[in-house]
This record gives structure tokens, sequence and C-alpha cells, in this order.
């Protein structure tokens, strides 16, 4: 088990890049949403647009949230917030696995392909780990922690294993990728017309 209050092992920080070398991205979205800008504009968060018809997977939604952050605020605090930055995908497979997963949070939107555009700070984790705190089970604080250090150090669902139902969970990885900068857009699946950010 991970100590969580320790400083994260030497070498896990690969996942972290703060550069202005361009990268590509892949993101969900509706015809009048834009790519994020410098801002942090949280356009496309794929765990976001479950509005609650159920209160109870809303809660654990929004408690998932919160530890994520708080332990980020604790432990990673160089990293970009879920809060703050905006959730895209790091390759096509990764989006579409997601959409295979969650088609309501992706009805009615375009797979977008983009590229950094100047400064950017990104980071890239296992979405699975959502999935997993989303599951209908009990968690103690210290697993919360657990989970959110596995999350933050870049560590897979699949590598783990963690406990679901007496089983071992494993789940495929869909890589996020927590992005603060400009984005511009290369490629559209419905050929939306090229929207550059502020």
């Amino acid at each position: 088990m991970i100590s969580p209050l320790r400083e994260p092992p030497p070498g896990l920080m690969g996942h972290l890049i703060d550069d202005d070398l361009a990268i590509e991205l892949y993101i969900w979205l509706g015809e009048s949403e834009k790519l994020p800008g410098h801002e942090g504009i949280s356009t496309g968060r794929p765990f976001s647009s479950a509005l609650p018809s159920d209160q109870i997977k809303a809660v654990r939604t929004y408690f998932a949230e919160y530890h994520l952050e708080y332990f980020r605020q604790r432990q990673y605090p160089r990293f970009p917030s879920r809060l703050h930055a905006a959730s895209l995908f790091a390759t096509r497979i990764d989006a579409e696995i997601f959409r295979d997963r969650h088609p309501q949070s992706v009805s009615g939107k375009n797979l977008v392909r983009a590229r950094s555009q100047g400064n950017y700070l990104c980071s890239f984790h296992d979405a699975s780990w959502l999935d997993y705190l989303h599951l209908p089970h009990s968690l103690s604080l210290a697993e919360f922690d657990t989970i959110a250090a596995h999350y933050w150090q870049g560590q897979l669902v699949e590598d783990i294993a963690p406990n679901y139902a007496e089983q071992r969970w494993r789940e495929p990885p869909v890589i996020e990728a927590l992005f603060r900068g400009s984005l511009v857009t290369i490629a559209q699946s419905h050929g939306f017309p090229d929207q550059r950010s502020p």
C-alpha cells in the first residue's frame, strides 16, 4: 500500500509536462463548445456532465472530485487541477474507449484532434480510477488517499488491480490529459470549421 502522505517516489513524475513543444490531444466537443484557452476553461470534462437523475451517483462523483483535488493540493501542487484544467484524451483510442464506457457523456459531440500552442502544463492519468471511485462501494478516507496517490502518480488501474466485490478489478486504461494552455484544432470528426482558442 502506498503511504499517501510521503513525497512521491522519484521517477513517477514523467507524466507531467511543462513545455512549449507541441503535443496532440483529443477532446469530445459539442457544436457550440470551444477549445480551452490559457484561462483553463473546463471544456469537455469527461466526468462533469453527469447531472443527477441518480443523486447517489452525483454525490459519489462530487466526493471523488473533491478528494482528488484536496489530495492534489497537499501532495502534487505542481500538477494541473482537475477543477481548472481541461480534460482531454492522450490518444484517439483513449477517447473512443471513453465513449464506449460513457456514451451519455459524449452524446451529440464530435471528436476533435487538437495541438497545443505555446506554453502549457499537462499531466496524464488513468481515468479508469474515476470509474473505480464511482462503483457502489464504501471506501475509507485512507483508501481514498491510496487511490488518489495512484491516480496522481500516473499508475494504471490494471497494474494495481484494486479489489471490488471480493475480486480484482482490472480495467484497460483510458489516459486522460489534464491540460492548461492553448489549443488549436487539427481535425474534427464531422468537419466543423477550424476553431482557434483566444
